[in-house]
This record gives structure tokens, C-alpha cells and sequence, in this order.
């Protein structure tokens, strides 16, 4: 994942309600929210270069999704980072203690962001500060720098989020996900890129020949442990390319 919007409620009848971006070459394979073959109790899409996830729920309720740092100059790791929601989600392990062992081991990992939830509690790590966050219940966002970051594409999500949570739909979160409007040059980051490239990358949903927005998905999960998954996929200059729903 590239961009992540959220709100964690847990007093709420809908305790979470997430919108997430997956930005990729459309070259490379992945497979669709589905079941996993392999791994049965494992809902999501698949990056099948790796083998991992960008996000993916269990049917026990638990959930997680990983977005990278945008770092030009960090050090690459050869261990892919989608494998760390699929460790999780294949282990009987809270979320809490997931988040502390990764810490741990961060630097095996190109920089990341971990977000992962088990109903009772919501957990972010930065690989940088190796330091779990049990999240209190708020809207959030994160990108590809830190968990708020302001940059401008997330700040706009984030407030569109805020206004689709008076009446929630899926309609209302597809809709801040497919958002193309991109910010003032002068506002942009500097991530280490160039300025044409940190401009196609300053948009909600990325849209261009070679990279862009793959998928975007919605997570929405009841406090009695309900949990809808819907993911929108999409190719080359956006055109859509289908969807899939779970109910688990």
C-alpha cells in the first residue's frame, strides 16, 4: 500500500473503517482479493513476484497491510516486505505481540510502515523509530513517510474521510480513493526524487503507463467481528480491470 486512511472506533458499532491505495508497476503479477489457495483462512490480494500482501484480513478478524518508505538512499533488503502481514495473519499471535517482534528485526526489511489490528487493539510501527504505537481510537493516515505525515495528498484523504464517516458507503470511501487532483509543486515533499516523479506520485490514485494505482480497497469491520472487504483493481492510465467482496 501507498496510502492508507482510517478510523479506529472501537466504542462504534463499525469499530474500523479503512481506505487503502496499493500503488505498483503495472507489470507486476499479483492476484486478486480472493481466499488463498495455501493458506485458507488468509483473505487479500497477492503480490506473486514474492508471495506476500500489501493488505489482507484473516477470518479470525485480524488484519494487516504494509506500505514502503520513500527513501532513494536507504539500504534495499532482499526479504520482501509483503511477507510481513502474511506472518501475522498465518500465526496465533496478538497483535501486540506481532508489532513488538518486528521491531526487533525492522533492519531486515527495506523501510516500511506496519499497521495491524485483532478487534481488541490497533498497532502501527515504523521501521525508522522501531517503536510500536497502540493507536487510540481517531482518523489517521499514512503514506510513505511516517503515520501523519502532512503531506498534501494525505491530508486531503484524511479530511475526506473525516466527512464520509457522517454517512459511511463504500461509494463515499471508492470515491476519496479515486481522487486525482494533485497539489501545489511548492507543497511536495522531498523524498529524493525527481520533481516530475514526486508530482505523478502526489495524487490519491496514480494513474500513468507504467505505474500507478493498482487497487484500491475498503475495509470495513463491525465490533461484533463482521468484516467486509471490497477491492477495485485497475491497469495502465486507470482503466478498471474488476472487483472482488468478501463477507467473513
Amino acid at each position: 500500500m501507498c496510502l492508507i486512511v482510517f478510523a479506529w472506533r472501537p466504542e462504534d458499532n463499525e469499530s474500523l473503517i479503512l481506505a487503502a491505495n496499493r500503488d505498483e508497476f503495472y507489470a507486476r503479477p499479483s492476484a486478486p482479493l480472493d481466499t488463498w489457495d495455501d493458506q485458507p483462512d488468509i483473505i487479500g490480494g497477492r503480490d506473486l513476484t514474492a508471495g506476500g500482501t500489501w493488505l489482507a484480513v484473516g477470518r479470525d478478524g485480524r488484519f494487516a497491510t504494509v506500505t514502503n518508505i520513500r527513501d532513494p538512499s536507504q539500504p534495499v533488503s532482499d526479504r520482501s516486505r509483503g511477507e510481513l502481514p502474511v506472518r501475522f495473519l498465518e500465526r496465533d499471535i496478538s497483535a501486540e505481540e506481532y508489532v513488538h517482534e518486528v521491531a526487533q528485526r525492522s533492519d531486515e526489511y527495506t523501510g516500511f510502515n506496519l499497521l495491524l489490528g485483532d478487534r481488541q487493539s490497533l498497532w502501527h510501527l515504523n521501521a525508522r523509530s522501531r517503536k510500536p504505537h497502540r493507536l487510540p481510537p481517531g482518523v489517521y493516515g499514512v503514506s510513505n513517510a511516517d503515520l501523519n505525515t502532512p503531506w498534501p495528498k494525505l491530508l486531503r484523504a484524511r479530511a475526506s474521510l473525516e466527512q464520509a464517516l457522517e454517512t459511511p458507503s463504500d461509494e463515499a470511501l471508492f470515491a476519496l480513493l479515486a481522487d486525482t487532483w494533485r497539489p501545489d509543486p511548492v507543497t511536495l515533499p522531498h523524498t529524493g526524487i525527481s520533481h516530475e516523479l514526486e508530482m505523478l506520485l502526489s495524487s490519491v490514485f496514480i494513474s500513468s503507463e507504467h505505474y500507478g494505482t493498482r487497487a484500491s480497497t475498503v475495509l470495513r469491520q463491525q465490533v461484533d467481528g463482521q468484516t467486509v472487504i471490497t477491492e477495485r483493481r485497475f491497469g495502465a492510465y486507470g482503466k478498471s480491470l474488476g472487483e472482488s467482496r468478501r463477507t467473513l
